[in-house]
């Protein structure tokens, strides 16, 4: 991570002094912000920039830290905590405000070693068995809030990714996948959702993406703290299923469905006039 220069990095109003008050924009990253596992345009950031100076913005994300800062942050290697008002990774268990940690939560505390191994058992074996084109590495991918897993392995090239995604869409991978383990698992209070291009989530009921809507709230309650009227959020995954399909359809949020990080920018002109 570089430093930036004092004079290189934009400045904006104060949250309270936000031209559109009381609003926020939240959005997912991999296909909203970003290709999917790529880096972030420099057009993308012009508009994010030029955004931050009407409303607070944030990004919501079941990745950790370290790999939004890698997509965010590539451009200018400014650290992501600075670039948005709110942080959330892994869904907002990790979670910065002006670059500030915010209170965070566990994943494994929640669950318990004993079930998680048997969890990670299951699908260790039932990845081995399956007949797929392809097979590269990180089946199975711990983070703070949730259990990451992806069928051909996190370690795939971006061509592979888009072979996979295609191939996964016809033979139903990933679906079929999380139906057995929702038939095994589900009595422990689950979710299984499918996102991005070649994985799903793993995490406890509602710690989806509506779990970071907590700490917004939490900002109504603080002294001289803003109560946020108004949430949209953009994702790109919103339908039944999809990883961003809970924060899209949740009453507190105004929720738009994007192609990609061009169709993002699109409707923030349409939406914000920038």
């Amino acid at each position: 991570m570089n430093p930036i220069q004092e004079t290189t990095v934009p400045k904006y109003p104060p949250l309270e002094d936000r031209p559109i008050k009381n609003t926020i924009c939240l959005f997912d990253v991999d296909g909203t912000l970003t290709p999917a596992r790529l880096a972030v345009s420099p057009e993308m950031l012009s508009a994010l920039q030029a955004l931050r100076q009407k409303v607070a913005i944030g990004f919501v994300g079941g990745s950790d830290l370290k790999k939004q800062q890698e997509q965010l942050g590539a451009v200018t290697g400014e650290n992501v905590t600075s670039m948005f008002d709110f942080c959330f990774s892994e869904n907002g268990l990790t979670a910065y405000k002006l670059g500030a940690a915010l209170p965070s939560n566990s994943f494994i505390k929640w669950l318990g070693e004993e079930q998680y191994k048997e969890l990670v058992r299951f699908m260790l074996h039932y990845i081995a068995d399956l007949d797929i084109p392809v097979k590269r590495g990180t089946f199975v991918e711990f983070r703070n809030g949730m259990v990451n897993v992806s069928p051909i392995g996190r370690n795939a090239t971006t061509q592979e990714r888009l072979d996979y995604q295609k191939y996964d869409l016809e033979h139903k991978i990933r679906e079929t996948f999380v139906e057995k383990l929702r038939e095994k698992f589900g009595h422990l209070g689950l979710t299984f959702a499918i996102g991005g291009q070649i994985s799903f989530d793993i995490f406890p009921n509602g710690w989806d993406k509506t779990y970071c809507l907590q700490h917004l709230e939490n900002e109504a309650k603080r002294p001289g703290g803003i109560e946020y009227k108004t949430i949209h959020f953009f994702g790109d995954k919103t339908m039944e299923g999809g990883n961003d399909a809970e924060i899209f359809s949740d009453p507190r949020t105004v929720g738009h469905t994007v192609t990609g990080p061009e169709d993002t920018m699109k409707q923030l002109k349409e939406l914000f006039g920038i």
